[in-house]
């Protein structure tokens, strides 16, 4: 059973949810189906959760990966903590347009990209 991956997988479903929908009422708000107009904030929300979209499908995979192939659970929370917190502190870094949140949180998931791959590759 996969309960590391499932367990990041149905928290990352949670924080993508989180992130839509600002963006869904912030549309309703300003008026604005597609792209974001001239709205900074629309934009920026759009941004968290479109970043979030990007990174987080790989790093899910590089986990699913990891656990099938017996990775020891310490190493596979460790990829899951670092996949979490870093698109977490990276959206909150965009939404509140803080620079430090944001490099730590882009640190934070290169960083489960590499020990993911690198733990695929050892194996």
């Amino acid at each position: 059973m996969l309960t590391v991956s499932g367990i990041t997988a149905a928290i990352a479903a949670i924080l993508l949810v989180a992130l839509s929908l600002p963006v869904s009422f912030r549309r309703m708000a300003v008026g604005v189906d597609i792209g974001q107009g001239s709205d900074e904030t629309l934009l920026r929300r759009i941004r968290a959760q479109g970043n979030f979209t990007e990174y987080v499908p790989l790093g899910l995979l590089l986990l699913v990966l990891n656990e099938f192939r017996g990775v020891s659970p310490g190493w596979l929370w460790c990829l899951a903590g670092l996949l979490i917190g870093g698109r977490l502190l990276h959206a909150l870094g965009i939404l509140a347009a803080t620079r430090p949140f944001r490099a730590a949180g882009m640190l934070a998931t290169y960083g489960c990209l590499l020990l993911g791959a690198g733990l695929l590759l050892a194996a």
